[in-house]
Parts: structure tokens; sequence; C-alpha cells
């Protein structure tokens, strides 16, 4: 079941503790970087507050965190599975119309080809027109995205040419959107918050020959927050959380979070459900409500925000007496599979690699499924989860019959890419097969090498490894070929 955006909209603020004009910015005058007038529309900056004002703007962005380049890297955000949670500007496209709908279940009409816009001067022109006409913030910021996107589809042959064209649009691009982000357009009107937003991130990664500023991103995020733009207050969070922009406050981070799961923003939901139940951010543990935030961000899970589907498969998979007791969540294999199904058809690689185990082994009420296991390991693999390369590459090692043919050299390098990634075990393995000469030729000294990665990391079996060969008391291990059950032992893809 969803929850519709008007009921996303309608949770008391109060409810959660925070009184929003507590938070908003206190003594902030924006007008460190005013444009001159252009010929769109003049006039003083306009703060004034319109009950009436809202904003069109798309919840549906993916957790993101700092930092970048400049941002601080203690405490770089990473997922409960050690999963980075990454913001790529690039790959969002800026809409002024707002959709809960997962791209998942979005439906293309192929009988409508998408008709690609033109980029042409005479096109430009008329929509520069019509945007100025228009006197529509919507419309005007629309016409920067656009702008954006006709520097880069330039078909000038002569480089300087094509760089003087797409620098002149990129700078009416941002001439545009800083002047929606720093003043309203008419008598009243509030500065546009998803221009705000854009130029935030701007700030926040450099992009559009802009300098890298958190100051000003933060000082951007939270004057949309004003306005209650979602993602924008989400955003807030993250800064106050890791000081990007502002000092670091956990309390301040949790209002925002709550202010942001308010008024619907997914990647909120979530967040403010692990806070709560893992007593995050100074915060007092609280299950109950924990899942009830966990539960409404799972209800509007997408490609980009699947992360409440597998914690709530990781909180119905655990024995009934085993804390924490949530008297509202079913304790059920079948739920929890449910659930982690739900997250890998929506390609989120932990869920794959936990149900790659779970066909492996016949967990959480699965029967032992090898198509199915090499299935999901393949899925969370080709994302790069390591975990998942070196569980793939184990199943090269054996083979299975009828499904998957033996081969030492994808067994090789599917715990090579693994290994290269960092994980102990990978590197490990890695180690051993280049001692034997398993899909690669046989080096004792760079196996040593890679023995020494892994011990460096607490691998016991390295460490082992490393002191036998030091002290001579094993001559060169040999090949063999491996069952399951033999490439599964202790828990690593070789013996």
């Amino acid at each position: 079941m969803r929850y519709p955006e008007d009921q996303a909209y309608a949770y008391p603020q109060k409810q959660y503790g925070y009184d929003q004009g507590a938070y908003d910015y206190q003594g902030y005058n924006y007008d460190p970087y005013q444009p001159e007038g252009d010929g769109y529309y003049n006039g003083p900056p306009q703060y004034y507050y319109d009950s009436n004002y809202n904003p069109n703007y798309d919840p549906n962005y993916p957790p993101q965190g700092y930092p970048q380049e400049g941002y601080p890297q203690e405490g770089y955000p990473v997922d409960e599975f050690g999963q980075p949670i990454h913001y790529d500007q690039s790959n969002r496209t800026y809409s002024d119309s707002a959709s809960n709908i997962s791209s998942a279940t979005k439906q293309k009409d192929p009988a409508k080809a998408e008709e690609k816009p033109s980029y042409a001067p005479e096109a430009i022109e008329k929509y520069r027109q019509k945007a100025k006409d228009s006197g529509d913030p919507a419309t005007l910021f629309k016409f920067g995205n656009y702008l954006i996107e006709a520097a880069g589809a330039t078909d000038e042959q002569d480089p300087k040419s094509a760089k003087k064209k797409k620098d002149a649009l990129l700078q009416e691009a941002v001439k545009i959107i800083k002047r929606l982000a720093t003043q309203g357009i008419g008598f009243g009107r509030p500065a546009y918050p998803d221009a705000q937003f854009y130029l935030a991130n701007c700030y926040g990664n450099g992009s559009l020959g802009l300098p890298m500023d958190p100051d000003k991103a933060f000082n951007l995020y939270m004057q949309a927050s004003k306005q209650n733009h979602a993602t924008a207050t989400y955003r807030t969070a993250v800064c106050y959380e890791y000081g990007a922009g502002t000092k670091r406050d956990p309390n301040r981070a949790t209002q925002f979070y709550k202010k942001a799961a308010a008024l619907g923003d997914t990647a909120a939901m979530y967040k403010l459900g692990i806070i709560m139940l893992r007593g995050l951010l100074n915060q007092n543990p609280n299950p109950r409500d924990a899942v009830i935030w966990l539960k409404r961000a799972a209800a509007n899970a997408d490609e980009e925000n699947p992360h409440a589907l597998h914690e709530l498969g990781l909180l119905h998979a655990k024995p009934e007496k085993e804390p924490p007791e949530i008297p509202s969540l079913i304790r059920s294999e079948k739920h929890a599979i449910e659930e982690f199904k739900k997250a890998a058809d929506l390609g989120y690689a932990p869920s794959c690699f936990k149900l790659g185990c779970c066909y492996e082994y016949g967990q959480l009420g699965c029967p032992v499924d090898p198509r199915q296991s090499i299935r999901y390991y393949s899925r969370a693999a080709e994302k790069g989860h390591s975990e998942a390369e070196l569980a793939l590459s184990g199943w090269y090692l054996t083979g299975s019959n009828g499904i998957l043919n033996q081969s030492d050299t994808e067994a090789y390098l599917w715990a090579r890419k693994a290994a290269d990634k960092g994980l102990a075990k990978a590197e490990y393995a890695i180690g051993y097969f280049t001692e034997v000469g398993i899909g690669v030729k046989a080096d004792i000294e760079e196996a040593r090498r890679w023995y020494m990665r892994a011990a460096a990391q607490g691998n016991k079996r390295a460490m082992q490894r490393l002191k036998e060969l030091n002290f001579g008391h094993a001559g060169r291990a040999k090949p063999a070929k491996y069952t399951r059950a033999q490439a599964n032992k202790e828990d690593c893809t070789i013996s």
C-alpha cells in the first residue's frame, strides 16, 4: 500500500516535536551574488511568506551525503550494509511536476515516441521569449535547465565556436537560476525553492562552473527548507549531521529529518526510522515508531530508495525473542523473503546478495536452488557488491551441473574484483589462487603480497599462511577441484 502525497504531507508537524519557525536560519542576508538585471525580471529580492504558495518538486531523490571534495572526510555516510550513499546530480532530471510514483512502475506508452527537444538557435530564442513573457518561476526554471541541456548538445564543428556557445548558454542558465533562487517573481512571492535546491547542489559539487562552497550550499538548502521543500529539508539535515557548511549538530539534524519525513521525503523517512531503531544522533531508541517510518518509506520505495524494504526484511528475519521486541512487527521468514525480493526487484545489491545466500544455503525457508543463487549473486555482483563477487567466484570455482560451467579464469576474475575493493576474504582467495595457479600464472611472491594485504585486515587464514611460508613449515599448495562444501568452508571460496 502506498501513502498518497496528500496523506504524507498531512502529518501534523507538532506531533514530531519540532517548531518549524525555530529552525529557520536566522539573520541570513541573501545577496552575496545578486545578478544584474537581464531583461527577465527586475526588482529587489522578495522574502514575503505566501501561505498559498505550493511549489512543485520531486521528492524522490536518492539518499546522498557528504563529503565530496572540500567536505569533511570523517563519518562519510554509508548505509548499514556498508554501501556508500551517493548523490549524483548528473543522473537526476529536475522537473516542475512532483511525483511519488516508483520508477519501477512507470510505464511508457510505446505509441508515443519521445520527441527530442530542438536546440537550434531559433528554437532557443523562441523558448527564451516564451519564458520572459510568462513571468512564471516554473517556466523560467525549466528554461534554465533547457539551456544547460542545450550547452551539452552543441553541434558546432569548430572547437572554439563550440566552447563559446556552450559558455554563453551556461552563463545565461546560471544567471536565471541564481535570480530565481534569490528573489521572487512579483510582489509578495518568495524565491523559487526548486531553483534554491538546484543551485545548492551546484555549490555542493562544483558543477556549472561554480566553485565548491559548502556554506552557500547549506544556506540555500535552508532557504528552500523554509518553504517546505522536502528534499532540501532532508539535505539540510545531512549538513547538520556531517558538518557540511555548518557545525555538526545531531539534535538539529534529527529535527530536520523529522520535518523532511513529515513533508513526504522517502529518504528522510528511512533515515528517521534508522535513527529511532538504533538510537543514533543522541536519540533514545524507539523501535515502535521506527517501524512506522520504515513502513512508510517502504511504501514509497523505488530504485533510488529501496533501503527500508531491506531493513524491514532483516527485522522480519530475526528470531521471535531477539531484541528489539516490536509488537507491531511479525517475525516471519516468509515476510522477510518478500521484503528482500521487493528490494531486489528494485536493484538493491545487499538484498540480491542476501537472497543469493538464502538460495545457496537454504536459509529463511528457501529451498537450495543453485540457479536462483547464481542469479541473485550475479545481479548483486554486477552492481559492484564485493561479497557477491566473491560468492560468484566460488560458484565458478566449482561450477554447477547444467547451470554454470566451471571456470578457473572466471573464478579468479570475480575474486579479483572483490579483492580490489579491499575485501579481506577475497584478498586471501587471490593470494591462494596466485600461489596455486588457479586462473592465473602461479607467482609465490605476488601471492605473498596478497596474503599480507589480507593479514593486515585481520584475516586469520592469511596470517597462518604467511607464517607457514616465512618459516618454511609448509610446501607449496597444490591445485585441486572443489565441491560446494569445500568451497564454502570457513566462509571462503577456497579451502
